[in-house]
């Protein structure tokens, strides 16, 4: 790896600080991984406010700065613009599933979310009308994410299945960057895909669920919501939710699968975490690679993860998946909130 070192501004003055590095050890066996540079702050700048990375090769002429941040944390949980922040990664192939994108954060808001962080490589027209309405309201911040201008990236976790030198459009670095980004402005976060929704069983919104957690298992610590495949497939007879508003709206209706998965016991099912952003150091796809601090399995009576996408299990026949409406109890105020945005957007 390439020798680097930090370009700190203080108080109108430039020093220098050679990086130390660490390479995350999730990187799925790509050429490529996530990786922490670590300057320390020279003497006599006690307070940077910007800083480049260069290499000696390359100079430290021609150098782009960035803003620094965290340097002066907030310390008062109640003093934090958000309560939760959920960070989705990352947005790519032209993405176009606009349906389940509205669905999925209007149930975000009826939860509590009060901000929704997307890493954006690149996605339809349409999409980014609504993404548009979305960061018009404040709810949603867009993070360009070109990565793939810089480097060939994969469309999996699986190189042999997926080719590239660089997991999922850089999915790692966008999860790790969106819980720094946010690490003193929210109180929790959730670390989420577009199609996964944590869904509270024995309340109704995030709030109450983890005032519950924490009451049982303090607040220093780490809550997975363990997932719930919903086949994408496996569409809910009645017709219920199959709106005529909605017809023209590219995307999976969430409404229309209500049959999940069994998970097997004894083997490693996938889950989804919220987590107070300030016990963090780093994260994976699932969970934490450095934490000090235990983490919980919450029971599967009392929260979990709705996950709708392709089958997991093709061992199953039709009748072997469980009936579980329990999202459509949200339903009278998710549909007309659903077509507010879709009408607001210029799209319903």
């Amino acid at each position: 790896m390439a020798d680097h070192h930090c370009l700190f501004c203080c108080g109108g003055h430039k020093f220098r600080s050679r990086a130390q590095y660490y390479i995350h050890s999730d990187h799925f066996g790509f050429v490529f991984g996530t990786t922490d540079l670590f300057c320390k702050i020279p003497q006599g700048c006690s307070l940077p406010t910007h800083l480049a990375i260069y290499t000696p090769l390359g100079g430290d002429q021609d150098v782009s700065f960035l803003p620094t941040h965290n340097s002066q944390p907030q310390q008062q949980t109640n003093a934090f613009p958000y309560d939760f922040t959920v960070c989705i990664s990352t947005m790519f192939g032209n993405f176009n599933n606009i349906l389940q994108l509205v669905q999925t954060i209007e149930m975000y808001k009826l939860l509590g979310v009060q901000k929704v962080d997307i890493y954006k490589n690149s996605c339809s027209p349409d999409t980014q009308r609504v993404l548009d309405f979305y960061h018009s309201t404040g709810l949603v911040d867009i993070i360009p994410w070109p990565i793939t201008s810089y480097i060939n990236v994969s469309g999996g976790w699986r190189p042999s299945e997926f080719p590239g030198d660089l997991h999922y459009y850089g999915q790692l670095a966008a999860l790790n960057d969106c819980v720094y980004r946010y690490m003193y402005k929210t109180k929790y976060v959730a670390l989420n895909d577009i199609d996964e929704i944590i869904l509270p069983l024995k309340h109704r919104t995030w709030n109450e669920m983890m005032e519950d957690l924490e009451q049982q298992y303090g607040p220093h610590t780490g809550f997975e919501f363990e997932s719930h495949v919903f086949p994408q497939n496996i569409n809910e007879k009645s017709g219920r939710f199959h709106l005529q508003e909605w017809k023209d709206i590219p995307g999976v209706n969430v409404l229309e699968h209500i049959y999940r998965e069994p998970n097997k016991a004894g083997v490693f099912n996938a889950f989804k975490v919220i987590v107070n952003p300030r016990l963090v150091q780093e994260v994976t796809v699932h969970g934490f690679l450095n934490f000090d601090y235990q983490t919980i399995r919450v029971q599967q009576n009392f929260a979990w993860m709705y996950h709708i996408r392709r089958p997991q299990r093709h061992d199953l026949h039709q009748s072997d998946l469980i009936r579980d409406d329990h999202l459509w109890s949200y339903s009278e105020k998710l549909v007309p909130a659903v077509n507010e945005v879709l009408k607001k957007s210029h799209l319903g």
